[in-house]
């Protein structure tokens, strides 16, 4: 046992230490809550165990009120997040995710901003069908959430098809060999008997120990120039070196984060930082290394300070590469050089090794069908003739990949049937947006993401059409609360919830994805938005200079200071 975990149990432990050494290696009392038809909802510790599962437990936040004054219990319903390692997934297992929103979930699919499926509005009883669906269609939603490495993100880019396919596998390698080894999601999900008897300690994690990690961990994989997967969000980022048309290693970032908690200046949105470079064949090694010290030197008295990045700091660049390097018996090399142009998509038809790839706008990473858009039949049929595979992207939209030229003709009929689009007709803007689930869903939403920033950007648009930079490229993000899921402290103009209808307003990161973002008002609703909007977006028009970005804009003419480190994120 380290010292520092030593020091740790003479302070006291937050619960969810408990929780987790108590759980029996994650099972708890999960399925005797599962078989109780009296209630739609489980145990409050069951639903911090479910977590590690990859499912949350929901209400809809909307019906609430209506519930409460009918006396009725809460219209309580389940999340489930499917893990995608570099969001790659075959048509076949697309046809059965859109199964699966079909018949026990909501009938949508969200895309997530870290390449994964979520259903939502699944009932208790559809639970286990749903986790044995999944795994029918060679899937899982094991430590798709949870205090694990959650799924590890990896550029999905197609037109960079061979170094594409060769960081996708490592993605597959980490997640694999990071994947908790507890028995309890296929004994509770799809019925397999106890290999071990746990209660006599014969079952070992043997990365996580018994009490995992103590917050969740996020792995990335970038290949420059693409920042897609914004990789200084990660806490740990692998970013790949190539040489002479050559995946040859990776240089290694780590200690990034998005999340904060309003109000408390101790917690704040970090950027990862370059440590040094690995061999190609060493990244799964280092990953587990990396895990291993935030498993021994992260809070476990402190949830809110208990992510990768405040161990970072507090320990120091230099220790935690020390250390690293102490655990690897080998020391890591110097960084190499590199270059990140952009951390968007691009969409429409390209072509890479021979094969076509078509990379779709998904507002929000919402597939569904409407009167006027049936986005989800439409994918739906294109699955069924696909013979090459789908990619999620870190941005929520999505690439059907390796196309033949025989199978283009035919999926662009369908393209063009039913009207789905590349974002070519959108803004530069709205093509760079994007959003949390937030309401009615999230329990940790405090105002609207998903379903207002749409609606948002139509009025912001009309200030790009006056400023005629309406095909300027600009991200926005928006997060329902300072967890920021949508990576809003990346964001040239973003928004954090504070209340329904109210909105932290940050302006100035940067379009490579390198540089945090500074509050510029507080607490504001959407007449002060699009007042306060007003005058920069114009000024931008006026005074850009040839292929600056509005992140470096903002900074330039002095309307907020710039912020490379968290810690200096509230000064």
């Amino acid at each position: 046992m380290t010292e520092n975990n030593n020091k740790q149990l003479s302070e006291k432990l937050d619960e969810m230490e408990r929780i987790k050494g108590e759980s029996n290696y994650l099972r708890g009392t999960i399925t005797e809550g599962l078989s109780d038809a009296v209630t739609g909802a489980i145990s409050e510790e069951d639903t911090k165990i479910l977590k590690f599962h990859g499912s949350y437990q929901q209400d809809d936040r909307d019906l609430r009120d209506e519930r409460r004054r009918q006396k009725l219990e809460p219209a309580y319903s389940f999340m489930i997040r499917v893990k995608v390692p570099g969001g790659t997934v075959t048509p076949d297992q697309w046809q059965a995710m859109d199964d699966i929103a079909d018949e026990y979930a909501n009938g949508t699919l969200k895309l997530t901003t870290r390449q994964a499926f979520q259903f939502h509005g699944i009932l208790k009883r559809n639970l286990k069908h749903s986790m044995q669906n999944i795994n029918n269609a060679v899937m899982d939603s094991l430590a798709a959430c949870g205090d694990v490495n959650r799924n590890v993100m990896c550029n999905p880019n197609a037109y960079q098809s061979k170094v594409q396919q060769e960081v996708n596998t490592f993605a597959d390698e980490i997640s694999d060999h990071l994947t908790p080894r507890t028995g309890a999601y296929h004994e509770i999900w799809l019925d397999e008997e106890k290999i071990h008897d746990t209660r006599d300690e014969e079952e070992v994690e043997p990365v996580y120990g018994k009490t995992y990690l103590p917050r969740k961990f996020k792995i990335g994989i970038a290949v420059p120039p693409s920042n897609d997967i914004d990789v200084y969000s990660q806490d740990l980022g692998f970013i790949a070196i190539i040489e002479a048309g050559q995946l040859t290693g990776f240089n290694i970032s780590i200690g990034g984060g998005m999340g904060m908690t309003h109000g408390n200046t101790d917690t704040y949105p970090q950027v990862g930082r370059v440590i040094g470079y690995c061999p190609k064949n060493s990244v799964k090694e280092v990953a587990e290394k990396i895990v291993t010290i935030q498993r021994d030197y992260g809070n476990r008295t402190d949830r809110k300070k208990a992510r990768f990045k405040y161990t970072v700091d507090a320990k120091g660049v230099d220790w935690i590469r020390a250390e690293l390097n102490s655990r690897l018996g080998w020391e890591l090399n110097d960084a190499k050089e590199f270059q990140f142009d952009h951390n968007g998509d691009r969409y429409g038809w390209t072509k890479g090794s021979g094969r076509w790839h078509f990379t779709l706008f998904i507002q929000n990473g919402r597939i569904k069908n409407t009167a006027n858009y049936q986005l989800k039949t439409a994918l739906r049929e294109i699955a069924g003739i696909h013979t090459g595979d789908f990619r999620l992207t870190p941005n929520q939209n999505l690439i059907i990949a390796n196309v033949t030229a025989q199978k283009k003709k035919q999926i662009q009929e369908i393209i063009d049937e039913y009207g789905i689009t590349d974002g070519e007709n959108y803004s530069g803007l709205r093509r760079n947006s994007m959003a949390c689930v937030a309401f009615p869903t999230c329990g940790l939403a405090m105002a609207e993401s998903e379903r207002y920033l749409p609606s948002l950007i139509n009025k912001i648009e009309e200030i790009l059409d006056e400023a005629g930079i309406n095909e300027e490229e600009i991200t926005i993000r928006m997060s329902g609360c300072p967890n920021g899921c949508s990576r809003p402290a990346l964001a040239e103009i973003a928004f954090i919830g504070k209340a329904p209808g109210k909105y932290n307003m940050y302006l100035g990161g940067g379009f490579k994805g390198d540089r945090l973002n500074k509050l510029y008002k507080e607490n504001i609703g959407e007449a002060e938005i699009l007042e306060s909007l007003h005058p920069i977006l114009l000024q931008y028009g006026k005074e850009k200079f040839e292929g600056e970005h509005f992140g470096d804009f903002v900074i330039r003419a002095g309307i907020v200071e710039a912020v490379h480190s968290g810690q200096y994120f509230h000064n």
